[in-house]
Parts: structure tokens; C-alpha cells; sequence
């Protein structure tokens, strides 16, 4: 199996402190982020940062689909990991200062397939999940700009 990698990021006109917030707030700000590619999301316990476990729905394409349910981690302030149960996707959120605001990095990997499917995969699955992200990023970047 080989590993399957997505980045992606944005810079916002906000301070690192709220963008963290706002990406560790499971409980209010995250359902307001998501994009339609996302369905069924429901916080199953905490709610707010390191210890949450959150679940979704999430229709990468017309065929491909996953349901997630993620533990979060933060191994640093500016750092929140979504490590999901049925899968080895892990999703890490990277916040840095960038002059008067922040960039932000999201990272997607998992393991996928091997032969020529995960040759597709690793060739495709990235631009998907890069461009709902893309998606996210600017729903973030509304919700702490605004």
C-alpha cells in the first residue's frame, strides 16, 4: 500500500489564536464550515479541541464516499489532528503566523490501494479532497475574516 497525500492552504486575515479556535470548535463553528461534500456530521463527545470525537459523511466524488469518525489530537497550540476510527486517514491542521494574519495547511493521508487502482487513486483522490478543502478553507476564512 502505498501512502496517499493531499495539501492544501489558504492565508486569512486573522490571528492565529482565533483560526485555531475556530477549527478546534466541533461543537458550534465547525457545522458552519462544511461544505456540501459533507453530511451527517455529529459530535459523539467533547466538542471543543483535543478529546472530541466528531463523525461525518464524506461524498468525495459520485462514487466515492467514507464514513468518518475522528479523534482529535493537539500535539502543539497550532496544531489539530483528526486521526479517523475506520480508516488510516489522518487529516493534521497547521496554523502559522503570516504577517498580519495566518496560513493555514491542511494535510490529508491515508493508505491507499495498490496496482493500477491506487495508481488512480494516488493520481485523483488528492485533487478531490484538496478542492472540498479548498472549499472548507474559504468558509473558514469568511467565518473568522468576517
Amino acid at each position: 500500500m502505498a501512502q496517499v497525500q493531499a495539501v492544501t492552504g489558504r492565508q486569512l486575515a486573522a490571528a492565529p489564536d482565533a483560526v485555531v479556535a475556530a477549527i478546534s470548535d466541533y461543537a458550534v463553528v465547525r457545522p458552519k464550515l462544511l461544505p456540501a461534500p459533507y453530511s451527517q456530521f455529529a459530535v459523539r463527545s467533547g466538542g471543543q479541541g483535543a478529546g472530541t470525537v466528531a463523525a461525518w459523511h464524506l461524498q468525495a466524488t459520485e462514487k466515492r464516499s467514507r464514513d468518518l469518525v475522528v479523534t482529535v489530537t493537539q500535539p502543539d497550540p497550532v496544531t489539530v489532528v483528526e486521526s479517523d476510527a475506520n480508516s488510516s486517514m489522518v487529516i493534521t491542521w497547521k496554523v502559522a503566523p503570516a504577517g498580519d494574519g495566518s496560513q493555514v495547511t491542511v494535510e490529508t493521508r491515508w493508505n491507499g490501494a495498490g496496482g493500477i487502482g491506487g495508481f488512480f487513486e494516488r493520481t485523483f483522490a488528492p485533487k478531490g479532497i484538496n478542492r472540498i478543502h479548498d472549499q472548507l478553507l474559504a468558509n473558514l476564512a469568511a467565518h473568522v475574516e468576517g
